[in-house]
C-alpha cells in the first residue's frame, strides 16, 4: 500500500485538486502553503507531479463521482512512477476512513479536515506504510497559506457544525463546532492586511453561530463583536462570510451591514425549501415564517442588499404542494441568485434512510426547471437596478469571455466584465451599462479610480 523507494528526499513537486465548498478552498491554500514552507513547488500538470493530493468534498455524489475519475488518473500515474506519492484528504477521505485504503490500496496517505497538519508529519517521517488521520484535532487556520489572489484572504473562525440537518453530512466529517478566539483571528487579519489583502472572507459551516462556546468578560462571544474587530483592522477594505443559518441571524448582525464600513451589502441566507412541513423534515429549526421575517429584517436595515440562498429540490415527502410553496417564497423574496440541488441522498445520513414518498426522478428534474425559471427571472431583474449606476469594484483579473476586457466583483457580489486600465487588486469605478441573471458589465471610470 505504501510507497516504494527513497522518496522523500526526492519528493518536491506537488499537484493539488480541490473539490466542494469555500472552507475546501482555505483549506487547500493552507496545503500549499505548508508544502511550500517544507520546500515543495507546485506541478502544472498531474503527471509532472511527485506529490499528488486531493482535497474532496463529500456533499453531493456528484462530487464523489468526479473524484474517483481524477483518482483513476492518478492510480495510472503512480502505476508509471511507484515512487510518487498520492494523498487524498477532506470530507469525503473522513466519511470513508474505515475502507479508503482497501478500497484504493494505491493510495499512501488519507486525512481529514481536522487533520491536514499530519500531512507535513507524514511527509517528513521515515515511514514507507500508508497512513490515515482522522481524528478531529486542530484548525487549518494555523497553518501558513499560498492565497490564490495576494489581495483576496480566507478565515476560518470554526471548524465543526453543532445542527443536525437530516440531509447533511458535515457534522461527521468536521466534528463539533469549535470556535477560535477572538484576539487571535484579529491578529491573523492585521498579518493579512500587512501582506496585501484587501478583503477577507469569513468561514464557518454554521458562521454567525461563533463564539458561543467563547467567553468574553465572562458571557460568550458574538459573531457580531467578530465582525466589528475585523471592520476596525486598517486596510481591510471588504468583508464577506459564508455560510450562515437563518436561525442564528439576529438583528446585531444585520445592523452590522448598515453600520460597518468594510462588510459587503451581500447575505447569503440559505432556505432550502419554502414548506414548514419538509423543512421540519430537514431538521432546519426554523420554519417558512421565521424565514421571511428575516428576510423582512434585512430588507429594512440593508434595502439595497443582493440576498443569495441554497435551495433543494425533491427531499424525500416533497409534495407538489411542498414544492409550491418553495416557489411562493421565491417569487415573494426575489434572490439576487440561487444555488439549486436537486436531492440525493447520502450515505450517513438520516435523510438516506428515508423510503417513504421518495420524488420520482424525472419529476426533480421537472421541478428543477420551473425553479431555475424563477430564480434567473428574478436575477435577472433585481440585476437592472445597478444598470446606470456607478459602482466600486475590487478588479480579479481578466475577463474569462473577453481576454481584452477585465472581471471583477462588486460589494453586492456581482461579477463585472469592464474595459479600462485597472489591474487585480485595485478597487476602481465602473459605470454599469448592462446586466443579465448572472453578470453586471461596464466601463472604468477613470476619474474616479481608488488607488490600489
Amino acid at each position: 500500500m505504501g510507497a516504494e523507494g527513497d522518496i522523500f528526499g526526492e519528493v518536491k513537486r506537488y499537484h493539488l485538486t480541490t473539490f466542494g465548498c469555500q472552507m475546501n478552498e482555505h483549506d487547500s491554500e493552507r496545503m500549499k502553503g505548508m508544502l511550500e514552507s517544507l520546500g515543495y513547488t507546485e506541478a502544472p500538470e498531474r503527471a509532472e507531479a511527485d506529490l499528488i493530493l486531493f482535497n474532496t468534498c463529500s456533499i453531493r455524489e456528484s462530487a464523489d463521482s468526479r473524484f474517483i475519475a481524477h483518482l483513476g488518473e492518478a492510480k495510472r500515474l503512480k502505476r508509471e512512477q511507484p515512487g510518487r506519492v498520492v494523498g487524498v484528504g477532506g470530507c469525503w477521505a473522513q466519511s470513508v476512513k474505515e475502507e479508503v485504503f482497501a478500497r484504493f490500496p494505491f493510495v499512501d496517505v488519507a486525512f481529514g479536515p481536522g487533520q491536514v497538519h499530519k500531512l507535513a508529519e507524514f511527509l517528513t517521517s521515515d515511514s514507507l506504510t500508508a497512513q490515515g488521520y482522522f481524528e478531529f484535532e486542530g484548525f487549518t487556520g494555523h497553518l501558513p497559506a499560498r492565497r490564490t489572489r495576494p489581495f483576496q484572504g480566507w478565515l476560518q473562525i470554526s471548524v465543526g457544525c453543532n445542527c443536525a440537518c437530516s440531509y447533511c453530512i458535515v457534522p461527521s466529517t468536521r466534528g463539533r463546532e469549535v470556535s477560535r478566539p477572538l484576539a487571535e483571528l484579529v491578529a491573523e487579519v492585521e498579518a493579512m492586511s500587512a501582506d496585501g489583502v484587501r478583503e477577507v472572507t469569513l468561514l464557518g459551516q454554521n458562521v454567525n453561530s461563533y463564539g458561543r462556546d467563547l467567553r468574553i468578560d465572562g458571557r460568550p462571544a458574538s459573531f457580531s463583536e467578530l465582525l466589528q474587530a475585523v471592520d476596525a483592522i486598517e486596510g481591510i477594505e471588504r468583508i464577506r462570510y459564508t455560510s450562515p443559518h437563518p436561525k442564528d441571524m439576529r438583528e446585531d448582525v444585520v445592523r452590522a451591514h448598515a453600520e460597518l464600513r468594510s462588510l459587503c451589502e451581500h447575505i447569503h441566507l440559505p432556505l432550502q425549501s419554502g414548506s414548514s412541513r419538509i423543512l421540519k423534515a430537514m431538521r432546519r429549526t426554523y420554519d417558512r415564517q421565521r424565514y421571511l421575517d428575516r428576510v423582512a429584517l434585512i430588507r429594512e436595515h440593508v434595502p439595497d442588499v443582493a440576498l443569495t440562498t441554497d435551495i433543494i429540490v425533491g427531499f424525500p415527502g416533497e409534495s407538489e404542494e411542498d414544492f409550491a410553496e418553495t416557489l411562493e417564497v421565491v417569487e415573494e423574496v426575489r434572490y439576487d441568485s440561487a444555488f439549486t440541488f436537486i436531492f440525493s441522498p447520502r450515505r450517513g445520513t438520516s435523510a438516506a434512510e428515508l423510503t417513504e414518498g421518495l420524488v420520482p426522478h424525472p419529476v426533480k428534474v421537472q421541478r428543477m426547471e420551473r425553479l431555475l425559471e424563477a430564480v434567473q427571472r428574478h436575477a435577472r431583474e433585481r440585476a437592472q437596478r445597478f444598470v446606470g449606476r456607478t459602482m466600486e469594484v475590487l478588479v480579479e483579473g481578466p475577463s474569462r469571455t473577453d481576454p481584452e476586457r477585465m472581471r471583477g466583483r462588486t460589494r453586492h457580489n456581482k461579477v463585472v466584465n469592464f474595459s479600462g486600465l485597472a489591474t487585480p487588486g485595485e478597487l476602481t469605478q465602473v459605470r454599469i451599462d448592462g446586466a443579465s441573471s448572472q453578470t453586471l458589465s461596464g466601463e472604468e471610470s477613470l476619474l474616479a479610480r481608488v488607488a490600489g
